[in-house]
């Protein structure tokens, strides 16, 4: 890994970069229901629909990673007259950073993804599209909307789903276009002929996409490595950034060096559009002018965080900031996230169908109290959240010689217990807002309190979560913890 303050550079320059996207648009729909019975009418689980998301897909997937991240991207892309189509168009429009340029034909389906899920089991995907390619005259379109944005772009992307955007004529000339410009070129290819990919700076296949295209063996560094020379010989292509799941990335250039780049370990929930963030990344990190290896580097971490998130999710640059940090020092800051961080993390543990449990304090001197709390609210859910007081917030409530540990030191103590999968902490003398924007399923204190005096007992109540007081060990407490280190002892 590179140095972090040069990575961290790298990503406050996103903010002033833009990346030019095309390639194919698609909708995915996610059902999530129940099963409890099996079909009268066939052998098959009858779905009990509760709710639907939807959600970009495809090179919108990718658009979206860029803006999530903090650069600009302009977006072109083809979608059908269809009502598929104008919610794809709503949803790009909603997205910061992203400009959408969508080009309409009346007779193209919109790529349509539904897949049907049961306690965070897919049952069924069912897609709805064409893969026919665009007429030349939307080609042509395409490509002049390119040509009148190409010199505001540091880099271009080209998002390859094989759903007829990206003809293998439209490929070419994009990339004659980019070149004429001093645009490098990223493809994310589809297909078994990489041949009208030539001239771009870098491909990104998966391991399975690379096998395919080249019919080499790539179960190892050494294979993987020789696979991408062979496709770089081959086909015309620069470098080439092989994509390898658990065995992390191959970066193997012209001349044949190749870069092994680890995989950050992480317990995986979910590699859907892990490569869209790579490419995401890698875009923006070339954008604003890192190096090739840099560039790769912040991609790995970055897929290195999404696969621990459920569905098409993206990163955020304080994440990315983060695992950068944990890598150097070797502690893992991971669980303590930022409110918008914590928001998005639970979004997905509920599509999961998991329940959310929220305790708060100070924390100040972790003692048994504490642990026994700690056990005893994640017992009583899937997921548990800490609320924990910022080092002001202590001051104000306990006195100016509090905490006697500050605010990092605290959170990662608490980080390390594995009863804890979360810690926010907040500035406020209750964590009331907290409550409020994290809507926990259970709230939990200790039983020195009463339901009617914990705070935010009446909010969770309201939308029929519950409230539960924990156990307490007894003569355990903070500030008898405090009160002993300053009394000296007896010398009788």
């Amino acid at each position: 890994m590179g140095d972090v303050s040069n990575l961290g550079a790298v990503i406050d320059g996103w903010q002033n970069s833009t990346v030019l996207c095309i390639g194919d648009v698609m909708l995915d729909r996610f059902v999530y229901g129940s099963v409890t019975r099996i079909s009268p009418e066939a052998p098959i689980p009858v779905l009990r629909v509760g709710r639907e998301t939807l959600m970009l897909g495809g090179a919108g997937n990718v658009a979206r990673n860029i803006g999530a991240i903090g650069a600009a991207v302009t977006f072109v892309s083809v979608i059908g007259d269809d009502a598929a189509g104008r919610k794809t168009a709503g949803l790009l429009a909603d997205e910061p950073g992203v400009q959408p340029h969508l080009l309409t034909e009346p007779d193209r389906i919109t790529t349509e993804k539904t897949r049907f899920i049961a306690e965070s089991h897919q049952l069924l995907r069912a897609d709805l599209e064409t893969t026919a390619a665009i007429t030349p005259a939307t080609e042509q379109a395409l490509l002049d909307v390119c040509a009148a944005r190409m010199a505001e772009c540091g880099v271009v992307v080209l998002s390859d789903y094989g759903k007829g955007v990206l003809t293998p004529d439209l490929v070419r000339r994009l990339i004659d276009l980019a070149r004429q410009a001093g645009k490098p070129v990223i493809v994310d290819p589809k297909g078994r002929d990489f041949s009208h990919y030539r001239g771009a700076a870098l491909v990104t296949p998966n391991r399975s996409e690379l096998a395919a295209v080249t019919g080499m063996p790539v179960d190892s560094d050494d294979a993987a490595v020789a696979a991408a020379r062979h496709l770089i010989a081959a086909s015309g292509i620069e470098r080439v950034l092989v994509t390898r799941s658990e065995d992390g990335m191959t970066l193997v250039d012209g001349d044949g060096r190749a870069d092994q780049i680890p995989a950050t370990a992480r317990e995986v929930f979910d590699v859907s559009g892990a490569g869209d963030t790579v490419v995401a990344v890698l875009a923006a990190g070339l954008a604003a002018g890192a190096s090739l290896g840099d560039a790769a580097r912040l991609a790995n971490a970055a897929a290195g965080i999404v696969v621990g998130k459920v569905g098409t999710a993206v990163v955020h640059p304080e994440e990315l900031r983060r695992e950068l940090m944990d890598e150097q020092s070797g502690h893992d800051h991971a669980k303590v996230v930022s409110l918008s961080e914590a928001q998005a993390l639970i979004a997905g543990w509920r599509r999961a169908g998991q329940t959310v449990g929220f305790t708060n304090g100070c924390f100040d001197l972790l003692h048994p109290g504490h642990v026994s709390l700690l056990a005893q609210a994640r017992g009583a859910c899937d997921r548990l959240i800490v609320g924990l007081n910022s080092d002001a917030s202590v001051s104000r409530l306990k006195g100016p010689e509090r905490p006697v540990q500050n605010e990092v030191a605290r959170a990662t103590v608490l980080a390390s217990l594995a009863s804890v999968d979360l810690v926010v902490l907040f500035t406020e003398d209750t964590p009331l807002e907290l409550i409020r924007a994290i809507r926990p399923d259970v709230l939990v204190k200790g039983a020195d309190y009463t339901i009617d005096t914990v705070v935010g007992a009446d909010v969770v109540q309201s939308y029929g979560g519950r409230v539960m007081l924990a156990g307490l060990v007894p003569e355990q407490s903070t500030t008898r913890l405090v009160q002993r280190m300053r009394v000296p002892p007896s010398r009788g």
